[in-house]
């Protein structure tokens, strides 16, 4: 596929390395050109100075056989102008734009082919916020995932000493479970390298394990199989940029909320936004302010500023302080790698985290979600399964059939999407529904058209074989 990225910041060089390793024809376009030197360095694509919402620059990229135009530079207007010009004048097939702006967001008339032409918005802030809240709600996880449209959740855990599955092979995991719950062991990673799960697989202390289960059942499951932490009540936010008061305002109504935001203007600003939220003008690296606003009655600390090292700092000072858990956005991914686990509990790397949603309108096949893992070096993807057992390699076959690569595990299948299952009740009146029906799989699990799969590609260069399997033969058309 010939595709031309728009925006050489962290989420256009982290789509433009997802994608070059997919074996794609990328070109990549900046006003920046030290930043693309560098970016061509690392990675085996071409790149164009200049300004990316100009015909002569976007034919310079190569826009008039393009196969898709992905613009995410900082400029709103520059992605839009971008598309159209993308549509109009190049007839480029497929145009994807990040966008900041709430007004275009909430607009889908603005972004439709006789306006701004854009097949697909991405708002990585909101993204970014959506996860965020995710975390909040399972306190004890390293990362939370959805698939199905919140069908199915995949949450990542670090055993611990005396877990009920610490030491024991993973085949005694339904023995822990009440008898109408199952969920899955999709992967584990030991010392940072991927251990393939079986039945005789011993889960060890300190190994990070991918547990997958209905979204109405993996609460309950971790409950079972590890220590849960108390609920999150208090939390401080260090940085009011556009995450940190999305997050803000998302969280007010549920939480009690401060904010730290250094810049007086800025602080007046959110503090208008918020509704519940204490808005305090400082510097999130302040050893005095924090222990003046309690900052050890804390549940949780997010370190959400745009500079890595204030995160950083503010993060280790916030836990030696005596905050119960810290989150920190940190945009280097070496950086990330590097503080997870010390003081800082989780180190979020933004363009990792946003770019998924991305690829998911990227990928060859009909694949609904993509989500990446441990920073880019694993992914979890959900496809839908189309034709039957002549034009498919995987409709109408047991899993054991289906020539798997090595590392990949085929951990649940969602059924009937359109069919609407009740599972549970709010009150005597309201009931709980969702769509579709989880099927944990097993090795003699048969695939059928329509099925939602989710895989687990314990490395990255494992999906392109994935989604082979996924493509219809020439008849199914």
């Amino acid at each position: 596929m010939k595709v031309i990225i728009l925006g050489a910041g962290q989420v256009g060089a982290s789509v433009a390395e997802g994608l070059v390793s997919e074996e794609n024809d990328i070109t990549i376009v900046d006003t920046d050109g030290q930043r693309l030197a560098v970016l061509q360095d690392k990675l085996d694509l071409r790149a164009v100075v200049g300004n990316a919402a100009t015909p002569s620059v976007l034919r310079e990229a190569g826009a008039t056989d393009a196969d898709m135009l992905i613009a995410v530079t900082q400029s709103d207007q520059t992605n839009l102008v971008a598309c159209k010009l993308a549509q109009s004048v190049f007839n480029i097939p497929t145009r994807v734009a990040r966008l900041r702006g709430q007004d275009f967001l909430q607009d889908a008339t603005l972004l439709a082919p006789e306006n701004f032409a854009v097949d697909f918005a991405l708002c990585p802030e909101q993204v970014i916020t959506d996860y965020i809240q995710r975390l909040i709600e399972f306190p004890e996880a390293l990362q939370v995932l959805n698939f199905a449209k919140g069908r199915v959740s995949l949450v990542a855990v670090r055993a611990y000493e005396g877990g009920l599955l610490v030491g024991k092979p993973i085949k005694e995991m339904p023995n822990l479970l009440p008898p109408e719950m199952d969920a899955r062991i999709a992967a584990i990673f030991r010392h940072n390298q991927a251990v393939f799960p079986d039945g005789e697989t011993h889960i060890e202390h300190g190994d990070e394990v991918f547990l997958l289960a209905a979204a109405e059942h993996i609460r309950p499951v971790l409950r079972q199989l590890r220590r849960m932490m108390t609920p999150v009540q208090r939390i401080m936010i260090a940085g009011g940029g556009n995450i940190g008061l999305r997050l803000a305002k998302a969280l007010e109504s549920r939480y009690e909320i401060k904010i730290i935001e250094g810049r007086k203007e800025r602080a007046e600003f959110i503090a208008n936004e918020v509704e519940q939220s204490l808005v305090l003008l400082g510097d999130a690296t302040d050893e005095e302010l924090l222990e003046q606003e309690n900052i050890a009655e804390m549940d949780l600390f997010l370190a959400l500023t745009n500079d890595d090292e204030d995160n950083i700092m503010a993060g280790s000072l916030a836990k030696r302080l005596g905050c119960k858990r810290v989150l920190a956005l940190v945009n280097r991914r070496a950086y990330a790698e590097m503080i997870e686990g010390g003081p800082i509990d989780i180190g979020i790397s933004p363009a990792q985290v946003s770019i998924g949603t991305l690829l998911a309108h990227v990928r060859h096949g009909d694949v609904a979600e993509v989500h990446s893992l441990r920073r880019g070096a694993a992914e979890a993807l959900e496809l839908v399964a189309h034709g039957d057992a002549k034009t498919s390699k995987v409709v109408g076959r047991r899993i054991e059939e289906i020539p798997w690569p090595d590392g990949v595990t085929v951990a649940a299948i969602v059924r009937n999407f359109d069919k609407a299952v009740i599972v549970g009740q709010t009150d005597d009146w309201t009931s709980i529904t969702r769509h579709g029906e989880v099927v944990i799989t097993h090795h003699d699990t048969v695939i059928e058209a329509g099925d939602h799969v989710i895989v687990f590609c314990t490395r990255k260069k494992l999906v392109k074989k994935v989604e082979q399997l996924f493509q219809v033969g020439f008849h199914f058309f």
